[in-house]
């Protein structure tokens, strides 16, 4: 599968916060689902060049954030088009994410971060290469919830 990244504009933040809904405890991933990420979210200026929408045949099915941490070490977050999760296609999307930050950032690891009920997730981050290096509790949503910190070696093949 080809996609194609390119950054994310206004436009394409507001559709993703006011039409993005996931279904039952995947909820928590709605960008209303927490004020202050839906606020940094909308916000170009705190956005900056760090977003970038994701296209596949003209159309946008998802969006990745990269943070650069340190000299060598990018932390992404991601999301899928709620109508595209559970169909198979995410370590696709996963992998054309790796591919870009290697590109672009030149990273010798990337992290990110899930939350702790997303076996789903965990799962697919684990087969793809991803490895588990510390569990940590974080306010969001209007409560506190518990994270899993993953790291990826870059040049590793999956």
């Amino acid at each position: 599968m080809y996609y194609l990244f390119q950054p994310m504009t206004q436009r394409q933040a507001e559709e993703i916060a006011q039409n993005w809904h996931y279904e039952g405890d995947y909820s928590f991933y709605d960008m209303a689902a927490d004020p202050e990420d839906l606020a940094e979210f909308l916000d170009a200026g705190q956005r900056k060049d760090a977003y970038f929408t994701v296209h596949q045949d003209g159309e946008m099915v998802g969006f990745y954030s990269f943070t650069q941490t340190s000299a060598d070490t990018v932390d992404i977050g991601l999301g899928m088009k709620p109508e595209l999760t559970g169909k198979g296609i995410g370590r696709e999307f996963l992998k054309a994410g790796l591919k870009f930050a290697e590109s672009a950032y030149r990273p010798d690891k990337i992290t990110l971060s899930v939350a702790a009920f997303n076996k789903r997730a965990i799962t697919l981050y684990r087969n793809s290469g991803f490895n588990e290096v510390e569990r940590f509790a974080q306010a969001t949503n209007g409560s506190t919830f518990e994270f899993v910190k993953m790291i990826y070696h870059c040049g590793t093949t999956n």
